[in-house]
């Protein structure tokens, strides 16, 4: 099966049409509540929709029917679904000296620019993505996260923000992300469906080698 025909059997199935769906009333809501500076930013912003969420829709029904993704498929709320750790799953990432290891792991060969990571903001995990790696200075940035140190030094003399981390990615992490887990005071809240780029960026995930993505 050619990958366009197999495109074209997701478009017949209603898991694709409810993505669609779903992710259409998302985003035209969140383009109304937006301040947008102009007509124009508003028109490219609406142009470019049809585009990303039909590449998103065909992303998320293509790794679950190939057994890619562990997460369970919420078509109707155009999410993934996955059981919510009663804390926060940061176990092995929280002290200076396990934070040696998740800056040992982003040192390793083969972590390149586009690779989805997840980044602790405040009281949830995201999906970021690395774009851009600086080795000189051995610290590398992500689209939302903005630049992170990997020197241990650095991120105590600097002043580490507590409530901005970068994460080394594990299945127990990477699905809390992907879900859009969050907690307050490590009590379970309600869930926070993540934007529609961490989805498509959550279709990257290689589960097997998180420093591998699949090709979307």
């Amino acid at each position: 099966m050619t990958q366009s025909s197999f495109w074209q059997t997701h478009t017949e199935t209603g898991d694709f049409a409810e993505l669609c769906n779903g992710l259409y009333q998302r985003e035209i809501n969140l383009i109304a509540k937006g301040d947008y500076a102009s007509v124009q930013a508003v028109q490219a912003r609406l142009q470019s929709l049809p585009y990303y969420i039909t590449r998103t829709a065909h992303a998320m029904t293509d790794v679950i029917s190939q057994g890619l993704s562990p997460l369970q498929l919420d078509s109707q709320n155009a999410s993934w679904s996955a059981k919510q750790s009663t804390k926060l799953p940061l176990s092995g990432q929280e002290t200076e000296q396990e934070r040696d290891k998740v800056f040992a792991w982003y040192l390793q060969e083969g972590i390149c620019v586009g690779l989805a990571v997840p980044v602790l903001l405040f009281d949830h995990i995201i999906i970021d993505c690395i774009d851009r790696i600086d080795v000189d200075r051995q610290r590398l940035r992500t689209n939302v996260g903005g630049w992170f140190s990997l020197v241990a030094t650095n991120s105590v003399t600097q002043g580490r923000d507590v409530n901005k981390q970068l994460l080394k990615p594990s299945k127990k992490i990477m699905t809390s992300a992907c879900a859009g887990h969050c907690w307050q005071r490590n009590i379970k809240q309600l869930p926070i469906i993540p934007s529609l780029r961490e989805l498509l960026l959550s279709c990257s995930i290689n589960w097997k080698n998180f420093k591998k993505p699949l090709a979307i």
